[in-house]
C-alpha cells in the first residue's frame, strides 16, 4: 500500500453507497450500515472524508461540528488492506483541521466497551477515555473519547 497515493477528499453520496457495497472489508463481520446515514454527506460535506487509492475507497470519516464547538467523529474506518498504514491518523487530522476552522475547539467520538481496537487508536491519538454507563440507552454503556484541538 503506497500511502503517498493517497488522495483525500470530501465524501459525495456516490462515496457512500461504494463504502456500503464493500461494508465487510471496512467492518468484517460486525454490521454498522445503519451508522452511514447519508444526511450527514449532505448535510456536512466538508467534514464527511474519503481516501481514494488506486483501487477504490481506502478509508472514510464521517464527522460534523456542533453548534458548542465539539468536532464529532461519527464513524471512522479503513479497508482492511489499509490497516497499519496510518490512514486512519491521517483521516482525523485532516477532520480535525476542518473542524477547527469551523471554530471546534474539542474532538469527540464514542465506541462500545467492547471495542479493543478503536480504544486504543483513539489513546494512541491523545484521546483521553471515560466509560459512561447507559450512554446509549439503559444498560448500553460507551467510551466516550474527548480530545482538546489542535490535534497533531
Amino acid at each position: 500500500m503506497c500511502f503517498v497515493d493517497v488522495q483525500l477528499d470530501t465524501a459525495t453520496p456516490a462515496d457512500l453507497v461504494a463504502v456500503l457495497a464493500e461494508h465487510a472489508r471496512f467492518w468484517g463481520e460486525r454490521d454498522v450500515r445503519h451508522l452511514h446515514q447519508m444526511v450527514l454527506v449532505h448535510e456536512f460535506p466538508d467534514t464527511c472524508l474519503v481516501a481514494h487509492g488506486q483501487h477504490g475507497i481506502l478509508g472514510y470519516l464521517l464527522g460534523f461540528v456542533t453548534p458548542s464547538g465539539v468536532g464529532y467523529i461519527h464513524v471512522v474506518a479503513t479497508r482492511d488492506d489499509a490497516r497499519g498504514t496510518g490512514l486512519g491518523r491521517r483521516l482525523y487530522l485532516a477532520f480535525a483541521k476542518t473542524a477547527a476552522r469551523q471554530g471546534a475547539t474539542m474532538l469527540k467520538a464514542i465506541t462500545s466497551v467492547a471495542n479493543t481496537g478503536s480504544i486504543a487508536f483513539h489513546r494512541a491519538l491523545g484521546f483521553e477515555a471515560t466509560v459512561v454507563d447507559d450512554y446509549a440507552g439503559p444498560g448500553n454503556p460507551r467510551v466516550v473519547f474527548r480530545r482538546p484541538l489542535p490535534l497533531a
